[in-house]
């Protein structure tokens, strides 16, 4: 990647960060979701430094796309900082599990304000992390509602929204926010892979090249497979063309669709239907 810098910080992202410093004074719970498959690139900094002090949930979203055994040191080096629960977001023994420590929290709050004859007040949650993490449809799960918008594209929630929910919970639901701009290119082309960024930032090409690279010595075989070739006849050369000829992406002149190709392996592979992998592994 050749790029100098990686800008990606939308005006509506900027008046976002600074809402959610101020609303964080009247926060009981935060959760912080980031996604599994870049455990560490899907992690805003800026965030775990005005987050301190706060009970924090760390939901890992989207465990089901990577290899759970490569997601534990993650996990353990994150429990450093406090609770830490790996998601599907759908699954509903999951949303129990993060219920169940929302209320463990929240019981020791209420315990406080019994002991100082303050009547119990709702809980309130936040939920952050950065675009396409699944804010909006974790908020959705634990109310059991859609309560909260929601679309499979960065930056679509561009403010804070109250959810109210029925057993004592306030939830705040709040626009993505990354850092200004990546210095660090693997961090911008790992936030592209997984969708937390629009493709449109980084050429498709640059992308696909990068990725396939990456992947090739590791997952050559899971390559093959998927796309109907035979193992020890693609390489990073070669790859995209025999993508295309194996899917039938043909231009009107009868030329390969090589860019049809391009986009179909990126959206695959951010799909996990390639292999299960945390990009954050691949160097």
């Amino acid at each position: 990647m050749n790029q100098k810098n990686i800008h990606w910080y939308p005006g509506h992202m900027k008046k976002a960060f600074q809402e959610l410093e101020t609303k964080l004074k009247v926060i009981d719970v935060v959760i912080e979701i980031c996604d599994a498959r870049a455990p560490i690139s899907s992690r805003n900094p800026f965030l775990k430094e005005i987050l301190k002090g706060k009970k924090k949930i760390l939901v890992l979203s989207k465990k089901d796309f990577v290899d759970s055994s490569a997601l534990l040191p993650y996990i353990k080096e994150y429990e450093k900082e406090g609770f830490v629960l790996p998601m599907n977001i759908f699954y509903k023994e999951d949303v129990l599990l993060l219920k169940h420590r929302i209320e463990e929290i929240a019981s020791e709050k209420r315990e406080k304000e019994k002991r100082k004859g303050i009547k119990p007040q709702s809980i309130r949650v936040m939920v952050v992390g950065i675009p396409n993490v699944g804010k909006s449809s974790l908020i959705n799960a634990l109310v059991g509602k859609e309560s909260a918008a929601k679309a499979n594209k960065p930056g679509f929630t561009k403010a804070q929204q109250w959810v109210k929910s029925l057993k004592g919970f306030d939830l705040l639901d709040t626009p993505g926010v990354l850092p200004p701009h990546y210095e660090d290119k693997k961090t911008a082309l790992h936030l592209a892979l997984i969708g937390a960024i629009p493709e449109e930032i980084l050429p498709v090409e640059e992308l696909f090249d990068a990725l396939v690279t990456r992947l090739m010595p590791r997952y050559k075989k899971e390559i093959a497979e998927r796309f109907h070739l035979k193992e020890e006849e693609i390489n990073c050369t070669n790859l995209k063309e025999k993508i295309a000829q194996s899917r039938g992406f043909l231009l009107k002149e009868g030329k390969y669709d090589i860019e049809h190709a391009e986009r179909v392996f990126l959206k695959e592979f951010k799909e996990g239907k390639i292999a299960l992998v945390i990009v954050d592994s691949l160097c």
